[in-house]
């Protein structure tokens, strides 16, 4: 049998006496040099089921050393308690610890590099056989992703140390392996390490070993490493292989290369004879290239193989993508043509397995980004799973590929003490702190070597792949010397690409101006002043890394980013912050399960919600921003130029950067949505599509197949979908779509109350009992409290249509709350609060009726307002009820503040009506946008039609944290009604509506109070009313992006201002 251990091993500490952890210069040790991510077809994975021990310092981690690693007293000895753990995985989501979230600030006490003497420690251990075949080649232990230091043992000798939490290491273990023999491989993951304070990057602190661990077997006479780098000529139409390949052998050798077209013929070959181990560089020519884009993904495969005596002794095949990345005219240029990103940051994470994510739920992410639009990806803000640039090389995704680099956390540990406000402008903040805080690392010559480590383990393992165009320094790491000599390295490893770092204000160390949640009104600024001279030109262009906070209900503002990246070619679009919420499925003693977020395990200090800000909910199914974004971020545009009643003639544009439109069809219809529940379909077609170039335009006529009745309100809707299927979508998937009125734009408001009342002549009654003045006629009953002057019930059939709300007594009253969103938590939450709006009271003023047989009118005025506070509106409202029940509702509303100062408030949430219905009215019908939710900045992927839903619910939203949610703009009419057709009917009045208020109202229908949405953390807290609440609003508040961002757009508040409205509501029997 071979030896167990031949080699000697490494003392515990680089540095007698400091521990590895804590010393920023000891990063790695007896690691191999960073290559291109490679695995063998034939590597041993060792991904399962280890041993594990769990300690809460490292002193008290079981020895590996003893009996060789095997320690088998470990298992009997009750100081030592093993368990089991599955890898990849996270020792917190395995019983182990809890899982801490914080978005800038440390968890533990700032003081470089050291850590807490608290710091859990996890011992993995595990055998293994070495396969027969692997006799003679070098082995390799390849650890994919480690968080956050490590050592590890073979044998029971120390092996070597690494940290670089999502970078990989590789030690040759050769000659401590036994080959006949059980092999014990010990691993001890230390939770903090000095490598901590650079990786405080706005995601759960979770730890162990999360990526694959494998055993690479590698012959002796090997390809070691490779680049592979692609030009083209000056008219981007012929290309050029570079090779530049290292070579391990001790004899006379051959490399030959080839390269292959997707039909897997050679279309390109050379060779290198030479002798010993050396690097190769190879030029292949290939004409008439098929060039990569993200619109276009074109991939060759390289066959690299090393020949000794005639025979292959090593063989790797590489895909690339012939394409060419540089700066011209000032702007991101990909084969000489400007791109334009729409784009996302991604982190690694599942609501389950946290960072260890599986390749299958990766590539899913990536299949949604290609359905909905997005054609970038920031790996934010680390290297992301080595396997995923496979997956976006395939299905054309430009990649800003980040270094793992953070430590944003300096800026509290700076800031706190000064007391600055949260309120100061950002880059007053920035001026007052970023400088102190980058002389803790990022400006510290000490930490210079661990930074370029992070940037060399980036470029090494990703730098042949095509996706990746764009190389970054990492993020909110400040601005030092450091990313001075980061962007030097990088420069000199891989000139090919662009480098990206947003801390770097003067893009000094960057190739491009980068922001994160500028104003739009900003970003135009900057896209006329920042770096450019007086003859207006500019050597550098600006992209968003980060925009539009998409947390919770939003964002909102994502129309007017894409009309000024259009406007502005400089600003070449963004990256939405972000992908995904990073919920942790969670299970509660008490039965209660949800996505938990900060605070939820216990962990202090943390930063609650702010881990909730995706486009997806954290089980990476989209939520309406998603939607939002696909719209916004659709690649063809149409537009209504005229109209007559037998053709349309439309304005088509081609957004695309590359390819013209030809794999899209399209299709039209032309419908009437009128004041009934279906639809009118008058003419529908397939359009032939001209050939349109990228960036340009062609007009389109439409031939109706018949004369269109232009008297009606109609509506054109386009679809343009693929021809056929992709590798990341099926044919017939949507890609863009349309929609415009045509012929009269009048609709007869409130003709329906007329037609009942000039057709119905039985006599209504109208009567007094104590408080109540009580209204009856055919087979109904409404009740209105003359005390207060409130409409308390409402009877049809012996069916109750309204019901009195148990806190006000009010079936209907003027309502100007709505739940907050997590948007309006920072800024306007606080403000409405203190004007009182959330609590506002009634005060009668007036209260009149007047009756005939045919109509009795109620009028009131009320005065609403807070307690303590000096402001309110003074409502006027009539209210006008029909001998068959029907009723029409007008208010004008006025604001009124103290006589001595100004007390109102500038904007409230909105101004409408609140009304309680009974819990049996379920079911929802209506005319407006829909299917999904809208506000007056998200509203852009609903469409105008009539839809409909079996139940209340389906019209929620289900935020991970509860908030406002299910709006629905744009409304003509909405029936509430039980299953069997008995229920309620509004729509918009036929009376003056104020210029300031939507005739097209919005309705939210729902069994949430607000305050249930306010007070609940998780939905599993949600508490339902008894009843069906249903808004009907004039105005409603846009949602902005304000959790981290601008605010609502100005003209989209809900001003304090008189306003005057009207509704008809009809019951349905």
């Amino acid at each position: 049998m071979a030896s167990r251990s031949r080699g000697i091993g490494i003392p515990l500490e680089e540095v007698d006496g400091t521990p590895d952890y804590c010393n920023e210069s000891v990063f790695r040790r007896n690691t191999l040099p960073p290559r291109t991510y490679y695995i063998p077809k034939d590597a041993l994975s060792l991904n399962g089921q280890w041993d594990f021990h769990y300690a809460s310092s490292p002193l008290a981690a079981p020895d590996p050393t003893a009996e060789n690693g095997q320690n088998p007293a470990d298992k009997h000895n009750a100081k030592y308690q093993w368990t089991t753990i599955q890898v990849p995985g996270h020792w917190q989501l395995q019983g182990h610890g809890i899982p801490h979230y914080t978005n800038v600030q440390y968890p533990f006490p700032v003081c470089p590099p050291f850590v807490p003497s608290e710091n859990p420690t996890g011992t993995y251990r595990r055998s293994f056989f070495v396969p027969e075949t692997r006799e003679t080649n070098q082995l390799r232990l390849r650890f994919d992703g480690v968080d956050s230091a490590y050592h590890i043992w073979v044998n029971g000798v120390l092996i070597g140390y690494a940290q670089g939490s999502r970078n990989p290491s590789e030690f040759d273990v050769t000659e401590y392996i036994n080959r006949d023999g059980p092999n014990e491989l010990v691993v001890r993951v230390y939770q903090w390490s000095d490598g901590s304070y650079i990786e405080d990057q706005d995601q759960w602190w979770l730890s162990g070993i999360f990526r694959d661990v494998q055993l690479l077997a590698f012959p002796q006479t090997r390809i070691e490493d490779w680049f592979l780098r692609t030009d083209l000529d000056a008219e981007y139409k012929n290309g050029t292989l570079i090779a530049e390949i290292d070579v391990k052998t001790n004899s006379r050798s051959v490399i030959e290369v080839e390269v292959l077209d997707h039909n897997q013929d050679i279309v390109g070959c050379a060779e290198d004879w030479g002798f010993g181990s050396r690097k190769v560089m190879l030029r292949i020519p290939i004409n008439n290239v098929d060039q990569w884009t993200a619109e276009s993904p074109n991939l060759y495969t390289v066959r690299i193989e090393h020949v000794v005596n005639d025979s292959i002794v090593h063989r790797v095949n590489q895909r690339v993508g012939f394409r060419k990345v540089e700066l011209k005219d000032g702007l991101i240029c990909v084969n000489g043509k400007p791109v334009r990103f729409r784009g996302v940051n991604r982190h690694d994470h599942h609501p389950s397995f946290g960072r260890a994510v599986p390749l299958d739920f990766i590539r899913k992410d990536l299949l949604l980004m290609k359905r909905h639009n997005i054609n970038a990806l920031r790996c934010s803000h680390y290297p992301s799973h080595p396997k995923l640039l496979d997956i976006a090389d395939e299905l054309g995704l430009w990649v800003i590929d980040e270094a793992d680099l953070e430590c944003h956390g300096f800026y509290d540990a700076i800031a706190r003490p000064l007391d600055i406000p949260e309120e100061v402008d950002y880059e007053e903040r920035k001026k007052l702190t970023f400088g102190h805080a980058a002389k803790f690392t990022s400006d510290n010559p000490s930490w210079k070597a661990a930074y370029l480590d992070r940037m060399a383990q980036l470029i090494h393992r990703d730098k042949n792949h095509a996706s990746v165009i764009i190389w970054s320094l990492g993020n909110e790491a400040f601005y030092g010397q450091n990313h001075k000599a980061m962007y030097e390295l990088a420069k000199d490893i891989d000139p090919t690409r662009l480098v990206h770092y947003e801390g770097d204000p003067h893009a000094e160390s960057a190739d491009m101006f980068s922001y994160m949640y500028p104003s739009v009104e900003r970003l135009i600024s900057l896209a006329k002043t920042e770096g450019v001279r007086s003859d207006g030109t500019f050597e550098k262009p600006i992209v968003l890394c980060e925009y539009a906070h998409a947390m919770g209900n939003g964002p909102g503002w994502l129309e007017d980013y894409e009309e000024a990246f259009r406007a502005y070619p400089r600003l070449q679009g963004g990256f939405i912050w972000e992908w995904a919420n990073h919920g942790l499925w969670k299970e509660d003693p008490d039965g209660k399960s949800y996505y938990a977020y900060g605070g939820d395990f216990g962990d202090v200090p943390n930063d609650g919600t702010f881990v909730m800000d995706g486009l997806l909910y954290s089980t990476h199914q989209p939520t309406p921003g998603l939607l939002e974004l696909q719209k916004v971020y659709q690649p063809i545009e149409a537009e209504l130029i005229d109209y007559s009643d037998v053709a349309c003639k439309l304005r088509i544009t081609n957004s695309y950067d590359f390819v013209s439109v030809n794999h899209l069809t399209a299709t039209w219809k032309v419908e009437s949505l009128m004041d009934t529940t279906s639809t009118i379909l008058h003419s529908a077609g397939v359009m032939e599509l001209p050939h349109i170039l990228p960036r340009s335009s062609k007009n389109i006529e439409l031939s109706l197949r018949r004369p269109l009745p232009l008297h009606l309100p109609m509506w054109l809707s386009v679809s343009f979908r693929l021809k056929s299927s992709t590798a990341w979508a099926k044919e017939g998937q949507e890609v863009a779509w349309a929609q415009f009125q045509l012929g009269s734009s009048r609709i007869c408001y409130g003709s329906t109350f007329y037609l009942l009342r000039l057709t119905n002549r039985l006599p209504l009654r109208s009567e007094s009992s104590g408080t109540l003045t009580i209204i009856t006629g055919h087979n109904f009953t409404i009740n209105f409290d003359k005390a207060k002057g409130y409409m308390t019930s409402w009877t049809t059939g012996g069916t109750p249509l309204l019901e009195p709300n148990p806190r006000t007594g009010a079936a209907i009253i003027p309502s100007f709350w709505r739940p907050p969103t997590d948007n309006d938590n920072s800024i306007s939450l606080p403000y409405w609060k203190r004007f009182g709006v959330h609590a506002m009271t009634s005060q009668l003023r007036f209260f009149d009726v007047t009756a005939t047989a045919a109509m009795v009118v109620i009028t009131t005025k009320t005065f609403h307002s807070p307690p303590i506070l000096s402001w309110g509106y003074l409502a006027h409202t009539i209210y006008k009820i029909t001998d068959l029940g029907a009723m029409y509702i007008s208010i004008t509303l006025k604001p009124q503040s103290s006589d001595y100062v100004n007390t109102l408030p500038a904007h409230v949430p909105r101004v409408g009506f609140d009304l309680r219905l009974s819990r049996r009215l379920d079911a929802v019908k209506w005319f407006g946008l829909g299917p999904g939710e809208s506000y007056p900045d998200k509203r852009t992927a609903q469409r105008l039609g009539i839809w409909s839903v079996d139940h209340v619910a389906d019209l929620q939203t289900p935020y991970e944290v509860p908030q406002e949610n299910g709006n629905r703009m744009g409304t003509r009419w909405v029936a509430i009604h039980e299953p069997q057709g008995t229920g309620l009917r509004a729509e918009a009045g036929y009376g003056d509506w104020s210029d300031n208020c939507e005739r097209n109202f919005s309705f939210v229908a729902t069994r949430h109070s607000a305050k249930a949405l306010e007070e609940a953390k998780h939905p599993c807290d949600l508490v339902e009313e008894d009843a069906t609440l249903l808004r009907l609003d004039a105005k409603v508040a846009g949602v902005g992006t304000a959790a981290c961002g601008p605010g609502v757009r100005e003209d989209l508040l809900v001003k304090v201002e008189e306003m005057k409205f009207s509704f008809v509501l009809e019951p349905l029997v």
